[in-house]
């Protein structure tokens, strides 16, 4: 007869049923390890974004020319995608021979007919002033709805001077040059044939605003920060239903918290697209009955322990 282990049984016990405790070194690089990542993450993202929102395009400086010929400068200060229209600022620069030397003002009554037409119609600068700014805006061709890759275009700008005053207007050619710069936006800008309702011009600017890569990422976060809510959510709710994980009832408020989520971050989202974009339909509904579904999941669930 073979003499007994009186230790085995206590090693056996503690291999089943104690559990083995992490050597403190190996807990401390876990740590570290786990908050060098995260920091790592959060610099590139910053970094990223920087350099993102770095190569966005804007237009340099007009050429305001040498005196010889007039200057219409048109500014964007400001686009309403929902609207389809840019706020810009029109300011006229003329020629030598239209101002006083001395006293640097308009020797003649000066109006600028913008193509295309505007909301404030003729830009009237008075004589014996000095040119000021005119705030209008101008019409834009694009679609809301492709948010966040909607892009806008302008027709083609122009513009026209009526110099004089009353029966002895006549007309007078005038170049146009854009500028400006919008936050989040690419702007350019290309010389392109003039419009058909352009008179006395053979020349004209065609601005094109689409949205930079720095607001895309942005986008493209919450968008994935949209999916994995209900995808947790879905996950969760599974392995409650089929009874691998026990109900627990704060599942219910977490679902229920992470629904009403939704709609803040929607609407965080750059240039926020209008309700019933191809956002709302191709996620943000999907997101919201994704959730609802796995409510109701977690409901059952509770309802089948209940019984």
């Amino acid at each position: 007869m073979e003499p007994q282990n009186p230790v085995a049984p206590e090693r056996q016990g503690n291999s089943r049923h104690g559990a083995v405790e992490p050597k403190p070194g190996r807990r401390v690089g876990t740590i570290i390890g786990v908050v060098v990542v995260v920091l790592v993450a959060y610099l590139g993202t910053l970094f990223a974004y920087w350099w993102l929102s770095g190569s966005s395009t804007e237009l340099g400086p007009a050429d305001t020319g040498d005196g010889s010929e007039t200057v219409v400068l048109v500014t964007v200060k400001a686009l309403r995608t929902v609207d389809y229209q840019a706020d810009v600022k029109v300011l006229v620069i003329p020629q030598d021979d239209l101002t006083d030397e001395r006293l640097e003002v308009l020797n003649t009554d000066i109006s600028v007919r913008l193509f295309p037409w505007n909301t404030l119609g003729d830009l009237n600068f008075p004589a014996g002033e000095a040119p000021a700014e005119k705030t209008t805006t101008l019409d834009l061709n694009g679609d809301v709805n492709n948010w966040p890759f909607d892009s806008y275009t302008s027709e083609p700008i122009s513009a026209t001077l009526l110099v004089g005053s009353g029966d002895d207007r006549q007309f007078m050619p005038a170049r146009v040059e854009v500028e400006g710069a919008l936050q989040g936006w690419d702007i350019t800008a290309e010389d392109v044939a003039p419009g058909p309702q352009t008179s006395g011009t053979d020349e004209a600017t065609q601005v094109t605003m689409k949205r930079s890569l720095g607001p895309l990422a942005f986008d493209l976060g919450i968008c994935i920060v949209l999916i994995t809510l209900p995808t947790l959510a879905i996950a969760t709710a599974l392995q409650v239903i089929t009874r691998r994980k026990a109900f627990q009832m704060p599942f219910l408020t977490w679902y229920a918290a992470m629904l009403f989520a939704v709609v803040p971050l929607r609407n965080i989202l750059p240039g926020a697209p209008p309700p019933g974009a191809w956002i709302d339909v191709g996620l943000v509904l999907w997101v919201l009955v994704a959730l609802v579904t796995a409510m109701l999941m977690a409901v059952i669930s509770w309802w089948k322990q209940v019984d």
